[in-house]
């Protein structure tokens, strides 16, 4: 089975891009759900981040935007975070890719931040979704919670996404149609079967 990271800066069409892939029966790992699942009540993560940063559960749950807010205020707990995250969402992959292993030749990771966290190791293949540096900020301010000033934070925590080109297997470019980004998506899976390294 091949396996694909799918990876690409804030508001460049991931999610979207994603969607294509999972309607052409690719099996897709969405790492930012496996978080959502984390930092739910009852969730794995909560109980560890609470004796970290206890101001950002509320109700027995994470809070995002408080823990977003706290992390942009002390950026150094970004780290502590992530070595509680990661290995919880990577455990949640390792059973996704079991399960996938069983019925198709290629699996999707969905991981924002894969270059930043040297995950490129773990897959076959890198594609990355990336559009106009204006569009894409037209699309992040025009989220709920979204500021300037937040969205220059996460930014600056980011891969420029040039460099993200430049290291990438394929280039999925959203500043097209919906139909021009689905065919781009076909060309890569085609590409991928053809010519894809699977893994053992």
């Amino acid at each position: 089975m091949i396996v694909a990271g799918l990876t690409g800066s804030i508001a460049m069409g991931k999610s979207e891009t994603a969607k294509m892939f999972a309607a052409r029966g690719i099996p897709v790992f969405d790492s930012d759900a496996a978080v959502h699942e984390l930092y739910a009540r009852g969730g794995a993560a909560v109980e560890p981040l609470r004796a970290l940063v206890p101001e950002a559960v509320i109700d027995e749950a994470v809070d995002r935007r408080r823990l977003a807010a706290l992390v942009q205020a002390d950026p150094a707990l970004l780290g502590k975070i992530e070595s509680v995250v990661h290995p919880l969402v990577r455990d949640r992959q390792t059973h996704f890719l079991a399960e996938a292993a069983q019925q198709s030749d290629i699996a999707l990771l969905d991981i924002p931040l894969l270059f930043e966290t040297q995950r490129e190791r773990d897959v076959d293949v890198v594609i990355v979704v990336s559009t106009n540096p204006s569009l894409q900020r037209k699309r992040a301010l025009a989220r709920p919670g979204m500021s300037a000033e937040k969205l220059d934070f996460i930014l600056s925590r980011q891969m420029p996404d040039a460099e993200k080109r430049a290291r990438a297997d394929f280039v999925i470019d959203t500043s097209v149609s919906l139909a021009e980004t689905a065919r781009e998506v076909d060309r890569v899976i085609a590409c991928m079967r053809e010519a894809g390294e699977p893994r053992a």
